[in-house]
């Protein structure tokens, strides 16, 4: 009789899923970062060659999280 029990290890597939799981948050937090750059801190400058439509649209959005705009 052994002493040894098997014991269960992690699986390829498990892996894989996991590591699947860890860039797909990563990417989702990298696009929410841009997302909460561009709403609360851009002012303007990250699309100013085609004038102030990101800073317009979400102008009132800032004003009702309490960010400041001018």
């Amino acid at each position: 009789m052994s002493l040894h029990t098997a014991q269960p290890t992690e699986s390829a597939a498990a892996a894989a899923t996991a590591t699947r799981d860890w860039m797909i948050a990563a990417a989702a937090a990298i696009v929410a970062l841009i997302a909460l750059y561009a709403v609360f801190l851009d002012q303007g400058t990250l699309i100013s060659a085609t004038g102030d439509y990101l800073h317009e649209f979400a102008h009132d959005g800032r004003h009702l999280f309490g960010a400041p705009c001018h």
